[in-house]
């Protein structure tokens, strides 16, 4: 394989299962001069089964502004580079992107090598609408940040993805019932390509069960695919939604309202909560 001199090339490398490798990545990490790789030490596996021989340095999120003008000035040397993270395609939720742009303002050729992303082989199984979807990456660890961003994405119409760690996935799912509502959709995508892959579909409580009562479940590393939002505009829908809402603060407090309404529509508490609190404020 011919190297162009003193471009950048971002290959993609499997997410777990090292056969997904695609045949021009290997040849290209064979015949860089340099990859820079988000930890070299989780990355030696992958060279190593390959025989991949090429230099090797680290480039993650501490030291990239850092060090991206040193792998700059070796490109307009007329060094070849090839950037890797962990897993999958780099710069998506990966370090990378000071470099690219750095690269592409300085008119350095910027090469795409495709191949796994976690993100879209999560998509291709899960069985939700794919025409149109939006990738969140991480949620914030913090629970107030963490309920603050999943309510802006409450009436988000399409499809959602996001990463999870197993520190955090019941967490996230608990959040995730109540900001979109017990009945929305999911996919919970854990260890995908790897030894235990498993992909489970259902209701958003459904699946916070499953995580909640099974200590496998909550191992690996997760893809959660959720799907959008699909209001009614239906006047007589919204009326029903009121008249129950009405009946139920007669004797509930707001919070139980909306908690119970949720049951009964399948419209996510979050929602119902702003409504029942609208009208609990109208009878005053």
């Amino acid at each position: 394989m011919s190297i162009i001199t003193g471009a950048l090339y971002i290959v993609a490398t499997p997410i777990g299962n090292l056969s997904d490798i695609t045949h021009r990545a290997v040849d290209v990490l064979s015949h860089v001069d340099l990859i820079a790789a988000e930890d070299t030490r989780h990355s030696r596996k992958l060279l190593g089964h390959y025989g991949i021989k090429s230099q090797c340095v680290s480039l993650h999120e501490h030291n990239e502004r850092q060090y991206a003008p040193r792998l700059i000035q070796r490109l307009q040397a007329g060094q070849s580079i090839a950037v890797i993270s962990d897993a999958g395609t780099p710069l998506i939720n990966d370090p990378g992107f000071i470099l690219v742009k750095e690269a592409r303002q300085a008119g350095i050729d910027v090469i795409p090598i495709p191949g796994p992303s976690a993100v879209i082989t999560a998509l291709s199984v899960a069985g939700l609408s794919t025409a149109r979807f939006i990738f969140e990456g991480f949620l914030p660890s913090k629970a107030v940040e963490r309920e603050r961003r999943l309510a802006l994405l409450a009436t988000e119409q399409r499809t959602l993805v996001f990463y999870e760690s197993c520190h955090r996935i019941a967490d996230t799912l608990q959040a995730m019932v109540f900001a979109f509502g017990e009945q929305r959709s999911g996919v919970v995508a854990r260890e995908l390509t790897k030894l235990y892959e498993s992909v489970r579909s259902g209701t958003l409580s459904a699946l916070l069960d499953w995580v909640a009562n099974n200590e496998d479940a909550r191992r690996g590393e997760f893809v959660i695919v959720v799907a959008g939002d699909t209001p009614t505009h239906d006047a007589e829908n919204a009326k029903e939604v009121d008249r129950v809402l009405c009946t139920l603060l007669e004797e509930l407090s707001v919070k139980q309202a909306a908690r119970l309404a949720s049951g009964i529509t399948g419209i996510s508490k979050n929602k119902l909560y702003k409504q029942a609190l609208r009208i609990a404020e109208s009878r005053k």
